[in-house]
């Protein structure tokens, strides 16, 4: 737990008591705030209680003894419209922050040389946050990692110099962090997302780019034209900008150029590293996160011999091309993440010979935007309620069943797969569905192809995964 001193001595009000929200308030506490705790739902009001946070409705709270209000991530902000309690705050002059902003206030008075690498961007935020925390750990770097992803940030060892931190940080975290500074920024990519909590593009652009323009040094991928337009303005100010591009090779900056990952300074370029047969950081996307981190970590001061070291050992994260065993020359692949078309697209388009499982509770749209990659899958084992929509969507395509359920899906493709005559064959789960209709959440369901994998006979399990 990180104690937050810098409110010491003043009355703090949080709301939301998510595993943040709880998290904060004890940090608070530990640190010598007063602290007053509120939530919508009665039940995490009385899980605070039993905790020993004090809890009142903030309705009924002065709020001219308060000093700030820390708000839950998960709580709006500005859209579709303030949350009652952001609306008592502004009315009583009181700033409204979130955790992640609590954290860079006590980085600067504890430890404002400690390494901090913050993570954002619409796509790739945790695997890229996994990847760097992964080669500062394997380059004996004293390494922490939370944020939105794994632990709350508070909850990690407390700042001091040397202990780098690897934050991924969502757009609602940014927004509630005004004063955020990272040593190093990752903004990887832009799409639009998160609209109804933003309101436009343009907000949610501007919020994002709040990270970089806080950084001392911004890496910004380059490849969409909302990044470009920042990392120019930011260069234009005098900030200092890394680019980074799967797309194009750059004359400053790092880029992609196959499975190598390219410096190039005033157009002259080197290679600094190879992805060839790093299997867990297959594809494009990937590649863009490797850059980032490779960009990120030698900024932190590593060597190119560390983190290739790095990149070789990355086991990836669970349920994101989760490379889960192998039987001879079938790789089993656990991609359980993708809830959507969009999702299961960077899968799709990393392994040349698929058998792919796919199907759940669907969403708009189907899988039609996924037509180019039919070409790679030899058949697809089609389960839940999406089955016989993806069955009509996949006729003529390609070859495919309609397995039903996950264990019969995994039998039947490793069947299939294991008289494929291509060197390598992939019995790939990449949804592109909510898993709903079988399971509680897409972690329960992937957990459920790993156990259909690992049941097999004469299966080689592939190491541990991330959380």
């Amino acid at each position: 737990m990180i104690p937050v001193s810098t409110f010491a001595g003043k009355t703090i009000a949080v709301f939301g008591l998510g595993g943040s929200g709880i998290a904060t308030a004890k940090s608070l506490l530990e640190g010598g705030a007063s602290v007053i705790v509120w939530d919508d739902n009665p039940e995490s009001v009385a899980r605070a209680r039993a905790d020993g946070v004090e809890a009142a409705d903030l309705r009924e709270t002065d709020w001219n003894e308060i000093d700030a209000l820390v708000l839950s991530p998960g709580v709006p902000l500005t859209h579709p419209r303030p949350h009652w309690s952001v609306d008592l705050a502004h009315a009583a002059g009181v700033e409204v922050v979130g955790d992640v902003e609590l954290f860079a206030r006590e980085r600067r008075a504890r430890a404002p040389t400690a390494p901090f690498v913050a993570v954002t961007g619409t796509n790739g935020k945790s695997t890229t946050t996994a990847l760097i925390a992964h080669v500062l750990e394997s380059a004996g770097r004293d390494t922490q990692m939370g944020g939105n992803i794994g632990k709350a940030v508070l909850s990690l060892a407390p700042p001091q110099p040397g202990r780098h931190y690897v934050v991924e940080c969502s757009s609602y975290q940014i927004d509630l962090a005004p004063t955020f500074d990272p040593s190093v920024g990752i903004l990887l990519n832009l799409s639009p997302d998160h609209l109804d909590r933003h309101g436009t593009m343009a907000n949610y652009v501007a919020v994002k780019e709040r990270l970089a323009a806080g950084s001392e040094t911004a890496i910004v991928g380059v490849d969409d034209a909302h990044c470009r337009a920042i990392a120019d303005r930011l260069e234009k100010d005098g900030r200092k900008v890394i680019r980074i591009s799967v797309a194009h090779a750059l004359e400053d900056g790092f880029f992609a150029d196959g499975a190598a990952l390219m410096r190039s300074s005033s157009g002259r370029a080197e290679e600094l590293l190879s992805l060839q047969g790093i299997g867990a950081l297959r594809g494009r996307h990937n590649a863009q996160n490797a850059l980032a981190a490779a960009a990120a970590c030698l900024s932190c001061g590593l060597t190119v011999a560390e983190v290739e070291a790095g990149f070789r050992s990355f086991p990836g994260l669970a349920h994101r091309m989760e490379q889960v065993a192998r039987r001879g020359h079938v790789l089993f692949v656990n991609d359980s993440k993708a809830t959507n078309a969009d999702a299961a697209a960077p899968a799709l388009s990393s392994f040349p010979r698929i058998y792919w499982i796919a199907g759940g509770l669907p969403k708009q749209g189907g899988i039609e935007s996924l037509k180019p990659f039919f070409p790679r899958i030899a058949k697809a084992y089609l389960v839940g309620e999406a089955a016989p929509a993806f069955a009509a969507a996949l006729k003529g395509e390609t070859d495919y069943e309609i397995s039903g359920t996950i264990d019969a899906a995994v039998e039947h493709a490793a069947r299939d797969a294991a008289s494929d005559p291509a060197d390598e064959a992939v019995v790939l789960l990449s949804p592109a569905c909510a898993s709903f209709d079988q399971f509680r959440n897409f972690e329960v369901r992937g957990e459920a192809f790993r156990a259909a994998v690992l049941s097999l006979a004469d299966i080689a399990p592939i190491g541990e995964k991330r959380g």
